[in-house]
C-alpha cells in the first residue's frame, strides 16, 4: 500500500477560480521512495507540496483527495502530521522561530510535549548527525544561509518523520553548501529509509540519487519515470523541459550520442573518454577576449571597508572593483562572504567607513535621493520585500503611470498574466520575475542584482539572459551576485570570486570556472580531463562534434 497517495487533486486560488493551478493530479508514493518534482516556475510544484501538510494548504477551491497511510489526510490529527510529515521551506529564514540553535533543534519536540530526557537525547543525536556541534550555542541570526537550512532540516528530522518534503531547499545556497545539503538529504533517504519528496531546479545531484522523477507542466503531471529514462523521454518529444536536465544528459544528446545517456558526472567522464579518446585533436574553443575597462567607469569601488557594529567584524575588507558601461559582471562566493553587503554599499544603504564608492564618477553619498531616480536600481535577494500592494498591477503602478510601459515590461518579464494576482500568491520564480519587472520600470543605468535566478526555471533563464543582453547593448551596466554558476558561466562577460570580505580574482567565465575544481560547472568537472576550459554543456558538445569531424 502506498504511504502517500494523491487522487485527482485539482485546486484554484480564490482570485483565479476559473484557472486551476493543479489539474487532476494523481500520484502514489511508497514508503522509503526518493521522488524529485520538477517543472517550470508556476507549474504547480509548490502548491502541490503545500497540500501534503494541512497547516500549509493554501486557501482556495479544491477537489480530489490525499491519503496518508490509507486515511484521508484531513482526518490525521495536526499532532500526528507534525510528527510524521516534515517540511523544509525554500527560504531558510522563513522557518526559524527561536533565537538559539539549540532552542531551534528542540522547538518541535517541545511543541509535541516530549519529555526532557528523550528531547535532550534527540537534540544531541541530530547535532552530531548533521555536524552542528561547533555552532550549537550560536544565535540563529549569525548563521550563514547554508547553516540555517541545515538547521531547519535537523530540526525537522529531530521529530523522526516518515515523510520529508523539501521545497527548493537549495535556492539560496552557494554551490558547495547546496551540494553538502543535498548529500545530507541523500544520506537520510539511504540510512533512515525516510520518504523524500523534493522540488528542485538544480537536478545535477538530485537525479542520480532519486528513485523517480515527476515532471509537472500547467498543473498536470506530464511524466513520471526513472530519472535516467526521463531525459530520453523529454529529448525524444522535443520538450523544453529537456533544457533543465543534468549536464551529462544534455551533452550526450547534443553531441549526437546514441543509446542510454550518462546521468552522473562520473558516467559522463567515462563516456567522454570512450567517445573522444585519450588524445583529442581539438582540445579547446577559441579563447575569450577580456572585456576592456574604459573610463569613465560606471562603477568604482576603491578600498571599501564596512562593518555593521562599531566593534564587530569587518564584512567588507578593502573591496576593489571597476565596471565599464554596458558590462555584465558576475560575483560568486560562499554564503556570508559579504557579497550582498557590497551591493548595499553601492546603494548607500551600508555607508562605507573607509574607501570610496563612485557611480558614474560621482561619490555615491553626493547623489542623495537622486541615486534611485533613473540611475541605480537594486533587486534584493528577497523579492517579497519589494511588494507593498494587493495586486502586482498596483505594485508596478508605483513605479510609473505609463500603462503601456507597464504592460511592455510585464510581457518582457513573462508576468503579464499575473497582473491581477496578489504578489504573495505567486510562486518563488514568479515573484522573482515580478520583482525584476518592478526594478526595470525605474529605467536604471546601473542595475544591481542579488541572486536574480533564484527560483527561476531554465526556460526563463534564457529569457533573462536575453533581457540582460539587450540592456547591456543599450549601455546599462549590470552587477550580479549569484550562486548560479551555470548561468554565470554561460552569460556573464566577466566573473569575480568574493571571499573573506574582498574580491580575490577576476577573469573571463571560461578561464575562471575552468581553473576551479569545486566552484565550477558540472560540464567542466565532466570534461576537464579531455578538454581545456569547457565550462558549459554547449562548450563540451561543440568540442565533441569538432573531434568527430576531425576523425571523419
Amino acid at each position: 500500500m502506498a504511504r502517500l497517495e494523491i487522487r485527482d487533486l485539482s485546486f484554484a486560488y480564490p482570485a483565479h477560480r476559473e484557472i486551476n493551478t493543479l489539474e487532476n493530479v494523481s500520484l502514489s508514493i511508497a514508503q522509503g521512495e526518493y521522488v524529485v518534482l520538477c517543472g517550470r516556475s508556476g507549474s504547480g510544484k509548490t502548491t502541490l507540496l503545500r497540500h501534503l501538510k494541512t497547516t500549509l494548504t493554501p486557501h482556495g477551491v479544491r477537489s480530489g483527495e490525499i491519503l496518508y497511510g490509507g486515511k484521508p489526510l484531513c482526518e490525521i490529527s495536526l499532532r500526528e502530521q507534525t510528527a510524521k510529515i516534515g517540511y523544509v521551506m525554500q527560504n531558510p529564514d522563513d522557518q526559524a522561530v527561536t533565537d538559539k540553535v539549540r532552542h531551534e533543534l528542540a522547538f518541535g519536540l517541545e511543541s509535541l510535549g516530549c519529555d526532557q530526557k528523550t528531547m535532550r537525547a534527540r537534540v544531541a543525536e541530530m547535532a552530531c548527525y548533521f555536524g552542528i556541534q561547533g555552532w550549537f550555542h550560536k544565535d540563529v541570526a549569525t548563521l550563514s544561509g547554508g547553516q540555517k537550512q541545515l538547521l531547519n532540516l535537523a530540526s525537522v528530522m529531530a521529530l523522526q518523520p516518515e515523510i520529508l518534503i523539501l521545497d527548493e531547499p537549495t535556492s539560496q545556497l552557494d554551490p558547495i553548501a547546496a551540494s553538502d545539503f543535498l548529500g545530507t538529504v541523500k544520506k537520510i533517504s539511504r540510512d533512515l529509509g525516510t520518504t523524500v519528496i523534493i522540488s528542485e531546479h538544480r537536478l545535477e545531484e538530485i537525479f542520480p540519487a532519486a528513485d523517480r522523477a515527476v515532471v509537472m507542466e500547467g498543473g498536470r503531471i506530464i511524466a513520471d519515470d526513472n530519472p535516467r529514462r526521463i531525459g530520453s523521454l523529454l529529448q525524444r518529444n522535443g520538450h523544453p523541459m529537456f533544457a533543465a536536465m543534468p549536464a551529462p544528459v544534455r551533452v550526450f544528446y547534443a553531441a549526437g550520442g546514441e543509446g542510454e545517456s550518462p546521468l552522473t558526472v562520473r558516467e559522463g567522464r567515462t563516456w567522454l573518454t570512450d567517445t573522444v579518446a585519450a588524445f583529442p585533436k581539438v582540445k579547446s574553443l577559441p579563447a575569450e577576449e577580456k572585456e576592456k575597462k574604459a573610463e569613465p567607469f560606471a562603477l568604482q569601488l576603491q578600498d571599501v571597508w564596512f562593518r555593521y557594529e562599531k566593534n564587530g567584524k569587518d564584512i567588507l575588507r578593502g573591496v576593489e572593483l571597476q565596471l565599464s558601461a554596458g558590462e555584465l559582471h558576475a560575483v560568486v562566493g560562499g554564503n556570508g562572504a559579504g557579497k550582498s553587503t557590497m551591493l548595499r554599499s553601492i546603494c548607500g544603504i551600508c555607508k562605507a567607513q573607509r574607501g570610496k564608492v563612485r557611480v558614474f564618477g560621482k561619490a555615491v553619498e553626493k547623489y542623495g535621493k537622486a541615486l534611485f531616480d533613473g540611475c541605480v536600481s537594486m533587486l534584493p535577494q528577497d523579492p517579497k520585500s519589494l511588494f507593498v500592494k494587493d495586486t502586482l498591477w498596483e505594485d508596478l503602478r508605483e513605479m510609473t503611470d505609463d500603462e503601456a510601459e507597464i504592460l511592455r515590461t510585464a510581457k518582457l518579464c513573462c508576468v503579464e498574466e499575473l497582473l491581477d494576482a496578489h504578489p504573495y500568491d505567486l510562486s518563488g520564480g514568479e515573484q522573482q520575475r515580478a520583482a525584476l519587472a518592478k526594478a526595470l520600470l525605474t529605467k536604471p543605468k546601473l542595475l544591481l542584482l542579488d541572486e536574480p535566478t533564484k527560483g527561476i526555471d531554465s526556460f526563463f533563464k534564457e529569457t533573462l539572459a536575453a533581457i540582460f543582453s539587450r540592456l547591456c547593448a543599450d549601455g546599462v551596466t549590470i552587477l550580479m551576485v549569484s550562486h548560479d554558476v551555470e548561468f554565470c558561466a554561460k552569460h556573464a562577460g566577466s566573473v569575480s570570486m568574493f571571499f573573506d570580505g574582498q574580491i580575490l580574482t577576476t577573469d573571463t567565465p571560461r578561464r575562471f570556472f575552468g581553473s576551479n575544481s569545486f566552484y565550477t560547472t558540472a560540464a567542466n568537472r565532466m570534461s576537464r580531463h579531455v578538454f581545456d576550459y569547457a565550462v558549459t554543456a554547449e562548450d563540451v558538445a561543440a568540442l565533441c562534434r569538432a573531434n568527430r569531424e576531425e576523425r571523419a
